[in-house]
């Protein structure tokens, strides 16, 4: 018996540690730690609402029941580690003395609320029950501190992608958004864009990877996404440095770096693979028809693009095939409304090892990023 109490102590001890460890490392600690308890109940719940907002439903109502998906995941989260923590103590408590089980488990239960209804005999029982109290309460006041930041960095990020639609359209295009510049003058003033997203892009590897949850987050209008927002303004920065024939632009480099940065890092949290050294010539998502059809696009509308068309292409892939596999994954993984050269070809949802590994395995195949058709790409290209 005295072996069986020495365990069920440990044991029980053991789980209480681990479950405020994991509510540390969710909330408290300021970067992107594993936390195998969050990872689970994570993965757990998206596969729940992965079922009922199956690719068959329309994308309407898939938004609706993805839109509760990380609201509800975040108030489960700390019920888990609530019950946890009961169910250690439970096993301190018999430990101690405190019998029967169920006798243990009302203990438990009373000193997690507060409420008092049952109270151990003997000092070190008495003070466990009193360090639970404090320990619920923690648990309590540290969701209630998160949920500030969180909101936070989700009003951030949404207010960029409110005003991108202004500049690039719903869904955002690349093209629209160099167009649109053009019509008003603007093209060889899109500095102020780029510096814009590149402290944005700051602003969500710090939130995004600490705060895995954001990512699930979605908009306020469903054919907005904070992902298609960051795949336009890096496909039109790619299109700026490689096509539009207004020279040399180092702010869209810079972003374009920026945001392939933040995306991998992003990446890394969910364990998306690819390739960290990708070479300029690897295969990417976009045709090349899909490219030139871009530029003659372009070009209709008064945008001057360079008289090199293959070198053109060249370094769109260039600096495409830096952030294609990144952003076609976690397109899948968030599932984020239909836009071009994004989620219209996004890689299919897996669901992620309960270990993080970080992604450095390079995809498949870009060939396999959607089933939509090179027909149906080609129009939301255009688009």
């Amino acid at each position: 018996m005295a072996v069986l109490q020495v365990v069920a102590f440990s044991a029980g001890a053991a789980l209480v540690v681990a479950t405020a460890l994991s509510a540390v490392r969710t909330v408290v600690l300021p970067r992107a730690v594993p936390s195998l308890l969050g990872r689970v109940v994570f993965v757990a719940m998206r596969y729940v609402f992965g079922t009922v907002a199956r690719p068959s439903r329309p994308y309407e109502a898939r938004d609706r029941v993805m839109a509760l998906y990380a609201p509800v995941t975040l108030l489960v989260l700390p019920g888990v580690w609530l019950l946890l923590v009961v169910v250690g103590f439970t096993g301190i408590f018999w430990a101690l003395g405190v019998t029967p089980i169920g006798e243990a488990l009302a203990v438990s239960g009373s000193s997690m609320t507060t409420l008092g209804f049952e109270r151990p005999d003997g000092l070190l029982p008495k003070m466990l029950a009193v360090a639970q109290a404090a320990l619920g309460l923690g648990l309590v006041a540290l969701l209630i501190s998160f949920l500030p930041s969180l909101y936070g960095a989700f009003a951030r990020r949404e207010t960029a992608v409110s005003q991108l639609e202004v500049l690039a359209d719903t869904p955002p295009s690349a093209a629209e958004l160099l167009v649109r510049h053009v019509r008003i003058g603007g093209l060889a003033r899109l500095d102020p864009l780029w510096l814009r997203w590149q402290e944005l892009f700051a602003d969500l590897e710090e939130s995004h990877t600490s705060f895995p949850a954001l990512c699930f987050f979605r908009s306020p209008q469903p054919d907005r996404s904070w992902l298609t927002a960051s795949g336009c303004v890096l496909d039109a920065a790619a299109l700026t440095a490689s096509t539009v024939d207004i020279g040399r632009q180092p702010e869209a480099e810079l972003c374009l770096r920026a945001g392939y940065v933040t995306l991998r890092r992003i990446a890394d949290v969910f364990s998306i693979a690819y390739d960290p050294d990708p070479r300029p010539d690897d295969p990417i998502a976009v045709a090349r028809d899909e490219f030139e059809a871009v530029v003659e696009r372009l070009q209709a509308d008064g945008v001057p693009v360079r008289a090199d068309r293959d070198q053109a292409w060249r370094d769109f892939a260039g600096w495409r095939v830096n952030y294609d596999a990144v952003l076609l994954g976690l397109s899948g993984l968030v599932m984020a409304p239909v836009a071009p050269w994004s989620s219209d070809r996004a890689l299919a949802y897996r669901r992620p090892p309960l270990l993080r590994i970080r992604g450095r395995a390079r995809p498949s195949s870009p060939a396999q990023a959607g089933g939509r058709s090179s027909a149906q790409r080609r129009r939301l290209s255009q688009g």
